[in-house]
């Protein structure tokens, strides 16, 4: 991941971070949000509490803000990995064909020792980030190109890299399972296993990885076919020690609680697993905890990389993806990863157990129609009743939850916009402020949440708050 390689899939909506707070009133909830705190805490920082199991917690460094002192601050105390950001990819380090340039990614690699920090690698093999000579070259001129370049840049680290990511992002998005149309998945199929093994080769001392996104959800087909090639490499003793998840988790490729089966399966071939370029849009404590404790509960997850300090360092600032505020400051997130870290709160508390949202004017019940779990479907008033789909738990990050997983979600701001269940991601329009004449005001767009009409399956809606009785809504 790095500048060339832009999201995966379309952010919905750009983020905000409010401080949200809920007033205690008709829905009978707590007066305040407040980030989980574990008053026995065994560390004080990531990186210390990550290595109690014997893991990491690592961050993406750039060497153009090794000088900004709020930034490194951060980085040195709460982190005991560095992964270069983009000094260690193709067009950094061989700028003209053999001609080499380790100036930038050695600020970085010395930076991280000095500190008493490990380095990982990243990356070696890629289509994108080359430089001009190399995206000239097909076939065999192609291929030695990428050997030589592989050699030349483990040959200067060698001994000295933790993980390498030989070769990054090969499989194609969407739904085929086939190989990436690259460049040098042009050279020959077997591309990839010549990068691995010429990197054994090179520093035999160093863990070998693979690196992909939209790879976490055991479900998908390109999971599934990077699956089938780590499996076919071990089974022929192709040199590969470890898969590199990215996790860049959007409303486009939300979480899923099924990460947790995908590094299993992984582990489960003999190779480790790593979580190496970790950003949530919005920063959910909740998801941010999840990913933590799925790492955690498999033996050969080597650790957690996040994909910068602050959310200014951030390739998707906008979507305030990281731990730590432009300012430098702690989030809520931040709490809930070092509580999971050091064996506390896996996810924040909820502020209410589940229970019904009852209609003031029409007595009836916040529904998903025929308890559908399916992504925007729109919810409706019915007849109150104790199944599952009529359950809400609001969490202390503002979110109204269903099902435990699927979030009350605005598909819009503006009046008559939808209201929806969509898997939960952290984003302003799936957070809502519970005020105590009954309201439910969703945090992006300030409009209420509104009931159309007063009958079952009445829609619900985005629509300007006006005090009626069809925006005010109790707890049952």
């Amino acid at each position: 991941m790095g500048i060339q390689a832009l999201p995966r899939a379309a952010v919905r909506q750009k983020l905000r971070t409010p401080l949200l707070a809920l007033a205690a009133g008709v829905l009978g909830l707590t007066a305040a949000l407040v980030p989980p705190t574990n008053a026995d805490a065994a560390e004080s920082t990531l990186g210390a509490a990550a290595a109690q199991s014997g893991r990491y917690f690592g961050v993406a460094i750039a060497s153009g803000k090794l000088g900004d002192s709020t930034y490194t601050s951060i980085a040195n105390r709460e982190f005991n990995s560095v992964t270069a950001e983009n000094e260690m990819k193709i067009d950094a380090t061989e700028p003209n064909r053999g001609q080499f340039n380790f100036s930038s990614a050695d600020r970085v690699y010395n930076w991280a020792v000095q500190n008493g920090k490990e380095v990982r690698g990243h990356t070696l093999a890629w289509h994108s980030q080359q430089p001009g000579w190399m995206q000239s070259l097909s076939g065999s001129s192609l291929r030695q190109a990428m050997i030589d370049h592989i050699n030349g840049v483990m040959n200067h680290y060698k001994g000295k890299i933790a993980q390498w990511d030989v070769v990054n992002e090969a499989f194609a998005d969407g739904s085929s399972g086939a190989r990436r149309d690259s460049n040098l998945q042009r050279t020959g199929n077997d591309w990839i296993e010549v990068a691995f093994r010429t990197a054994r080769a090179a520093d035999p001392s160093a863990k070998l990885c693979y690196n992909d996104y939209n790879v976490e959800n055991w479900n998908w087909a390109k999971t599934q076919a990077m699956y089938n090639m780590v499996k076919d490499f071990k089974s022929r003793g192709v040199p590969i020690d470890c898969v590199g998840f990215q996790s860049h988790f959007n409303s486009g490729s939300p979480y899923d609680s099924n990460f947790r089966t995908t590094l299993q399966n992984f582990a489960a071939l003999g190779v480790d697993v790593a979580v190496t370029e970790l950003d949530i849009q919005g920063a959910s404590s909740s998801t941010y905890a999840a990913v933590v404790n799925d790492c955690l509960a498999v033996s050969r997850c080597l650790g957690v990389t996040v994909w910068g300090v602050r959310d200014s360092d951030s390739w998707r600032a906008s979507d305030t993806p990281l731990l730590f505020n432009n300012d430098g400051s702690k989030k809520a997130a931040y709490s809930a990863v070092l509580n999971a870290l050091n064996g506390g709160a896996t996810t924040p508390p909820p502020t209410g157990d589940g229970g019904q949202i009852k209609g003031v004017a029409s007595g009836r019940c916040l529904d998903v129609p025929n308890a559908s779990t399916t992504d925007g479907t729109g919810v409706q008033l019915y007849d109150c009743h104790s199944n599952s789909n009529q359950q809400w738990a609001v969490t202390d990050s503002g979110e109204i939850r269903v099902y435990g997983n699927k979030c009350l979600d605005a598909a819009g701001t503006g009046n008559g916009a939808s209201v929806q269940i969509y898997s939960c991601w952290g984003g302003d329009n799936q957070k809502w402020r519970l005020n105590s004449d009954g309201s439910i005001v969703g945090v992006q767009s300030g409009r209420c949440l509104d009931a159309a009409g007063s009958g079952n399956g009445a829609r619900i809606q985005l629509y300007a708050c006006s005090g009626g009785s069809n925006q005010r809504w109790t707890r049952t």
